[in-house]
């Protein structure tokens, strides 16, 4: 819990304030994905390194749970994870929170990668017009840069929007 002056400065600095609400709209989606097994097990070990406005960059070191049997990373493991992306920079973007429907989605796989390889994930708003957002998610290895996968994605929200995207009353 902040303390009074600890909230002043938060209240006085809106950059700090929407990187706090970003943060809190991240942990409401974990928890909310504690409950669906392939989004708990795709995102195991994910860290959400940078949060933007209009763009995330994330690391993952690849577990074995997302692996075929040549120790290889599982393709529909990479989609989900781009999807799970694409939602978190929609969000940073547009604030909002709930409601996003997948209207266009397409993935083009380049590389693969092993058991306990570290990527990165980097995910752009491109376009936002009213209700409709377009992201690109690219997925890379960490050490070298070697393209894995790029996926593209427009979604529609519904109307909720978080409260630090709302212009002010005062």
């Amino acid at each position: 819990m902040l303390g009074s002056d600890q909230m002043d400065s938060v209240a006085a600095d809106p950059q700090k304030r929407m990187q706090e609400t970003m943060e809190k709209g991240i942990a409401t989606m974990k928890k909310r994905m504690a409950s669906v097994e392939l989004e708990n097990l795709t995102a195991q070990g994910l860290l959400i390194d940078r949060a933007h406005k209009g763009s995330v960059h994330s690391t993952l070191t690849i577990p074995p749970s997302l692996s075929d049997a040549h120790g290889n990373w599982q393709a529909g493991a990479i989609a989900t994870l781009i999807d799970m992306i694409a939602s978190v920079a929609i969000y940073t973007e547009t604030g909002t929170g709930r409601g996003q429907v997948t209207m266009d989605y397409s993935i083009s796989y380049y590389s693969s990668a092993k058991i306990q390889e570290k990527v990165e994930i980097e995910a752009k708003v491109i376009g936002n017009k009213g209700r409709l957002t377009s992201v690109v998610v690219e997925v890379r290895k960490k050490d070298g840069g070697a393209l894995i996968a790029v996926g593209k994605m427009w979604a529609a929200s519904n109307e909720f929007r978080a409260p630090w995207s709302q212009p002010s009353k005062l």
